[in-house]
């Protein structure tokens, strides 16, 4: 027998794409269509149906980038039109372009009495309607596709100022069309066939089986009467679709769902009517499909929903009961997870669970975090203790350099705990469950042989869309046929429940899951991650002091004003804002509402401070962090000043600060060159090495600007050497440096009796596609560094001797890294930076010394062209540390400054612990409003620790909870605890154990 197979694979696909395509459509007419263009920000309904609307016509162009025009559609249904073997139906086309769905033209449709119908998106632009009279609204929104064909050039889209005022869209259509249910079931079945044989190898008979029954399709179906006769090309390909899959063939568990982020190439208030638009969408096919199951994540976009569409928001009320719309994941956004605080991360889930809980009673069992940008090992222990059993991520598939060995296995995590994870190997969140997606998914699942089962998400997501009634089809006729895997559509805890059972013993990875790429996102955006950690500190100053006055009876604990603020840092946490890889307009409204927690934050903080401290004029130092500082104990305030300034002084050509603690030498150009501890007598800088040197380095990744540095940016260095000014202020040396347009000021400052060198770095900051780095090469052999994450620290190689380690050349820490030797180390804090990279290299004498660099600044020209522009004023401190208990407590008090007030006298500690490893993280009322007293300790050094932890206040009992406060259930991985006063608050820890202890006030 003559091999056809070429020619017939091209005869169906143009018979399909020229015959059986276009026949869907039966006939078409013209509906009548008004508009009124929005002037400004978009406005509800109610609203805009009261305006003036114009005649409008397809060919025309309406609204300005980020503009909106509502189009009100009218029209009747002619007679003789519908039956059983159509559907009719809407067709908008708002002038959509094929490139890709979320990211560019939307509508929202209405109808007259302000219910939504659903959205109209690129790839699903239907819209039912019943037999009579047409009479809708379209919301229809011109947001620009801001990347463009060309994904990573700077453009003007991504500001409302420079964006332009032209229309940038022209209406295509809005026709009633009568879709023939036959011809489009058709189609369908093409659609699966084809992309199956497309993967099925060559050889095999089945492979055969389908192309010629596609060919069998072709002969049956009359291209001049293709509606007439479909049925017959139907009934050609029944038996191929008929025939189950194999015993053996892999089991994907479907769930529907959307990706919406929370902003990124769109602004925040663009994503809430993107929600709508795709939950009504989600909505409207449950409607026709009893099986549909939808999974959302971010309680967040639910919130949004509620406040803005409140009868969409009870419509999904309905399907949550049902179990259809099911909440995931139980944050508040899919937050990034190297950057935020850990008890940031923590209110992650305290906030979305008790939403969800509030509103649903439904609690996601499951963490979700398809997209962000590699994930913490402090998750495991957080997710465990939030009530989670489950974590499910894809984005590791990303990776540039290696591959990670698991699909399903265990995450153990810094303290021991372990989660239950799987990384979906389709490698997609955003499936339309092709055939090709199915067949990588079988074929690359790491597991095969152990395990048959894998989840895979399927809708247009990033900017939103969701699943259609096409993706449905594919579902269905894959849901036992031979050649696929096996396709059911159900819930992530349905998958869940199987995948632990067909997978009993899976392997482990220990430890962070580190994103081979989008190393920038721990810098690009400073002003943004300065806002974030301001914010954090903030938040638990304005919540220690609060809580301190409430049980003292000196004050109303604020929990609505601190509930608002903590819901505007974690949505600001989300995987597209805080790394730093959205549009200007998201980084400007940012940047307004960390203004706005900091001036809403700071009066209750003073206010707080004043009631404690009473009536009075001695004056008082106020000290938020765990460690001692300034004199005063940690959580508390005591009577005196905050320390001032070593001078500096002359030393030859150059000039020393000494306060007998620590000697700083600076050379004749204002460089560090020497730092001396007086108590050991160490240098604590290599031979011949400048510290605290400025590197301005070339930084052009090659994809992903905002999001990436590549390593190749150590090849083009230049080092700040030369000053333009050194000069000794009053208790300071102040050093001014330039490079091209872009100026340095250095101001180096020692505390009398104090540990560190203060580093205060303010750059006027005007150059492209430059990385700035802080390098600190230290007399330290280091084989590994420990930088501080949530609630711990993880310790990182300085070398790079396998693969793993050479891909980690740019890494995250919050407060601090710390290099050590046995009793001798450095620690490097920072008030608000998070890109490090910490390696190995030969000092002058030719010895190993460790270079730590932090990342203080970049200027990436996409998505933002003008990202970090300006002036930043950026802390660094500097100190011998034997080991990471000094670190940390540099970092902290770094980050929670002292405040002084006069009033009557010393402030006891509401709380206090006696053990240094032992950390207090936040000190708050409880969020039932009950009034008791919530604390949160972990252990910091990395070991087992004993601790007593003490209430000045009196109180009946005390116990422990999970994340959410609440009594620990059995089985739990938080262990349950509970004392009754006058019983002492003993506590055992384990290594990087989280406690969350809840205390009823007497």
């Amino acid at each position: 027998m003559h091999d056809t197979t070429a020619h017939i694979e091209m005869r169906v696909e143009r018979f399909v794409r020229e015959r059986v395509a276009p026949a869907v459509e039966r006939r078409h007419v013209a509906l009548d269509v008004t508009a009124w263009e929005v002037p400004g920000e978009p406005v509800p309904f109610a609203e805009a149906v009261g305006r003036e609307f114009t005649p409008f016509a397809p060919g025309m162009t309406w609204s300005k980038p980020w503009g909106t025009t509502w189009f009100h559609v009218t029209g009747e249904v002619p007679d003789g039109w519908g039956g059983p073997e159509v559907a009719l139906e809407l067709a908008v086309d708002l002038g959509f372009s094929p490139a890709q769905a979320g990211f560019q033209a939307e509508g929202l449709v209405y109808r007259p009495d302000g219910t939504i119908v659903k959205g109209v998106e690129p790839f699903n632009s239907a819209v039912p309607v019943g037999p009579g009279i047409v009479d809708l609204y379209i919301e229809a929104a011109s947001n620009p596709d801001v990347g463009g064909d060309r994904f990573f050039l700077p453009t003007p889209l991504g500001d409302r100022s420079t964006a332009g005022t032209d229309p940038l869209y022209t209406l295509r259509r809005i026709d009633l069309v009568e879709r023939d249910l036959t011809v489009d079931a058709l189609l369908r079945d093409c659609w699966t066939l084809t992309g199956l044989i497309a993967e099925l190898a060559e050889s095999l008979p089945r492979r055969a089986e389908i192309l010629r029954a596609l060919e069998r399709m072709c002969d049956a179906v009359d291209p001049d009467r293709v509606a007439e006769t479909a049925g017959a090309g139907r009934k050609a390909l029944a038996e191929v679709l008929a025939s189950p899959a194999y015993p053996s063939a892999h089991r994907v568990v479907a769930v529907g769902h959307a990706h919406i982020d929370s902003a990124w190439l769109w602004p925040t208030r663009e994503t809430v009517r993107k929600c709508a638009r795709t939950f009504s969408n989600v909505l409207a096919l449950m409607d026709d499909h009893p099986g549909f199951v939808f999974a959302c994540s971010s309680a967040q976009q639910y919130a949004w929903i509620k406040e803005h569409y409140p009868e969409l928001f009870e419509r999904i009320r309905e399907r949550v009961a049902e179990g259809r719309f099911v909440p995931a994941g139980g944050m508040w956004v899919e937050s990034d997870t190297n950057l935020p605080g850990g008890e940031a991360l923590a209110r992650q889930f305290v906030h979305g669970k008790g939403f969800f809980l509030r509103e649903f009673g439904f609690e996601p069992e499951e963490v979700w975090l398809p997209d962000s940008f590699g994930y913490t090992a402090a998750l495991p222990q957080i997710a465990l203790a939030a009530g989670a059993n489950a974590f499910l991520t894809q984005k590791i598939s990303w990776n540039e350099t290696n591959r990670m060995p698991h699909h399903t296995f265990w995450w153990e995590g810094i303290d021991g705990s372990r989660v239950f994870t799987h990384f979906p190997p389709a490698d997609t969140y955003n499936s339309r469950l092709s055939g090709a997606e199915l067949a990588r998914a079988e074929r690359q699942y790491a597991e095969k042989g152990v395990s048959d089962i894998s989840l895979l998400p399927f809708g247009f997501g990033d900017g939103g869309g969701g699943p259609t009634r096409e993706m449905l089809e594919a579902a269905a006729r894959t849901r036992s046929l031979e050649g696929s895997p096996r396709v059911e559509i159900s819930t992530p805890r349905h998958f869940f429940e199987e995948a632990k059972a067909s997978h009993p013993a899976p392997g482990t990875w220990s430890g962070e899951m580190y994103l081979e790429l989008h190393r920038g996102t721990y810098t690009s955006q400073a002003r943004t991650k300065q806002g974030n950690r301001r914010s954090e500190h903030l938040l638990r100053e304005a919540e220690l002091w609060n809580a301190t006055a409430a049980w003292r009876g000196l004050g109303t604990y604020p929990y609505d004003a601190l509930d608002d603020a903590w819901r505007t840092v974690l949505l600001q946490q989300f995987h597209d804002i805080l790394p730093g890889s959205s549009i200007a307009w998201v980084y400007e409204e940012a940047e307004r509402n960390y203004a706005a927690v900091a001036a809403s934050l700071t009066p209750l903080i003073e206010a707080a401070q004043r009631a404690l401290a009473g009536e009075g004029d001695v004056p008082l130092v106020f000290n938020a962090a765990p460690v001692g500082a300034a004199g005063a104990p940690a959580l508390g305030a005591a009577a005196g000043s905050v320390p001032g300034w070593t001078a500096p002084v002359a030393d030859g050509a150059g000039w020393v600060l000494d306060n007998g603690v620590l000697r700083a030498g600076f050379d004749a150009a204002g460089l560090l060159v020497s730092l001396v501890d007086h108590s050991s007598g160490r240098e604590l800088l290599a031979e011949g090495e400048a510290a605290a040197l400025l590197q301005v380095c070339r930084d052009t990744p090659n994809q992903w600007d905002a999001w990436d540095v590549d390593a190749h940016y150590r090849h083009n260095i230049t080092e700040l050497r030369e000053a333009d000014a050194v000069r000794a202020g009053d208790g300071a040396l102040v050093v001014q440096r330039s490079f091209r347009d872009s100026s340095f000021t250095q101001t180096f400052r020692l505390a009398a009796g104090g540990a560190e060198l203060d580093i205060e770095t303010r750059v006027d900051w005007h150059e492209r596609e430059k990385l700035v780095k802080l390098a600190f090469p230290l007399a330290v052999h280091a084989d590994r560094a420990s930088s501080e994450v949530q609630f711990g620290h993880v310790q990182r190689p300085t070398h790079s001797n396998t693969s793993w380690d050479m891909a980690r050349f740019e890494t995250a820490a919050h407060r601090w890294v710390h290099v050590g030797e046995p009793e001798f180390g450095v620690a490097v804090a920072n008030d608000s930076t998070y890109g490090h990279d910490i390696s190995r290299h030969r000092a002058a004498d030719g010895s190993a010394h460790t270079l730590v660099r932090q990342s203080l600044l970049r200027a990436p020209r996409f998505p933002d062209p003008h990202a970090d522009q300006g002036t930043h004023v950026l802390r660094t401190a500097v100190r011998p540390a034997p080991t990471v208990l000094e670190a940390l407590d540099t970092g902290y008090r770094l980050n929670l400054p002292v405040r002084t007030v006069t009033g009557a006298g010393p402030v006891a500690p509401l709380v206090a612990v006696d053990s240094p490893a032992v950390v207090v993280e936040a000190v708050k009322l409880a969020e039932d409003r009950s009034g008791d007293l919530v604390v949160r300790l972990y252990e910091a050094r990395g070991g087992r620790a004993r601790a007593r932890v003490e209430v000045s206040e009196p109180y009946v009992r005390a116990w422990t909870t999970d994340l959410l406060e609440r009594e620990v259930p059995a089985g739990s991985a938080v262990r349950s605890q509970a004392w009754d006063a006058p019983a002492a608050i003993d506590l055992a820890l384990r290594p990087f154990e989280i406690v969350t202890l809840r205390v009823r006030r007497g």
